[in-house]
């Protein structure tokens, strides 16, 4: 298994060849959308609706992205199969590029950049910490509003999502959970943030992003009959729920067993929180909304 392989300025390269040019916006202004797919057993999950937000990202921050969806898809299969992956993280994204000509301001007038890469799979709590839960900190630094980045556009903008995560790993925490300037619960870095209470799960509904994996929770609670509600919740909510779990590609769903140094119920998994998480990984290695590597590029190769 390599470390990774990525497609940069059209070609596939090793990972440590991937480099774009300091004077690229993403690098200097972080003026980057981008998306994250993951592949497990050699299967994408949700494929096409990462790579459908990933565009919606690209269009609603005003990025030209010089690849369809299909060609995306195909890009993506290419480097997890030429990386020799069968678990992994696979990252598209699109720069703003170089002002064109070098010397201009213009932001309506770059070159943007595409590149895309698989490494191996990476997770926001590591497994083995999955039994035992995690401790997330309601950090005092505030999300980013929408108002000034708009948190449905998956972005780079991420000094507050590192600010909070720093604050939490200083308390002694594992992750991160922002707060709007509103005072209601937002997300972490990286992760959409659940509570339950009496039999139903809450969630932040706004100064979010529609996270992939937030909306799987969505169709694994209704399958086992539970309601999940999207709304404003203030941080207490949280700290006094019954038990919580966050969503990510990065880990799929995990529980969250203490709050700001108090733990949860008992202390372990919550009941639901659990079954969702065996039930989430059961049906992706069943192939639930996954499309296989090799199908992809067999497709691709017979076109």
């Amino acid at each position: 298994m390599s470390e990774g392989v990525a497609f940069v300025d059209g070609h596939y390269v090793g990972r440590d060849e991937a480099k774009i040019s300091v004077f690229d916006l993403g690098f200097s202004r972080s003026d980057v959308a981008y998306d994250v797919v993951s592949t497990w057993k050699g299967l994408f999950f949700r494929l096409d609706d990462h790579v459908e937000r990933f565009l919606a990202s690209a269009a609603g921050v005003r990025i030209r992205c010089p690849y369809g969806a299909a060609e995306i898809g195909q890009i993506l299969a290419e480097c997890t199969f030429r990386a020799g992956l069968q678990d992994a993280y696979v990252e598209v994204l699109v720069t703003r590029g170089q002002f064109q000509p070098p010397g201009s301001r213009d932001l309506r007038h770059t070159t943007p950049n595409f590149i895309a890469y698989a490494v191996p799979y990476v997770w926001i709590l590591p497994p083995e910490l999955h039994a035992s839960g995690a401790h997330v900190w309601i950090a005092p630094t505030p999300r980013i509003p929408d108002a000034a980045v708009d948190a449905r556009y998956k972005n780079f903008h991420w000094g507050d999502l590192t600010r909070a995560q720093l604050q939490a790993l200083d308390a002694g925490a594992d992750v991160a959970v922002l707060s709007s300037l509103s005072g209601h619960l937002s997300e972490g870095p990286g992760f959409n943030v659940f509570f339950v209470k009496d039999r139903t799960i809450y969630t932040p509904g706004t100064n979010v992003l529609r996270g992939i994996t937030r909306r799987t929770v969505f169709e694994l609670a209704a399958e086992v009959g539970v309601e999940v509600e999207a709304g404003d919740y203030e941080p207490d909510r949280l700290r006094e729920a019954d038990e919580a779990f966050m969503s990510s590609t990065a880990g799929g769903i995990m529980p969250i067993t203490q709050v700001d140094g108090r733990s949860l119920g008992d202390g372990k998994p919550g009941a639901l929180s659990w079954r969702l998480r065996e039930l989430y990984w059961a049906k992706r290695e069943a192939g639930w909304h996954g499309a296989r590597i090799t199908d992809l590029l067999a497709s691709r190769r017979t076109a």
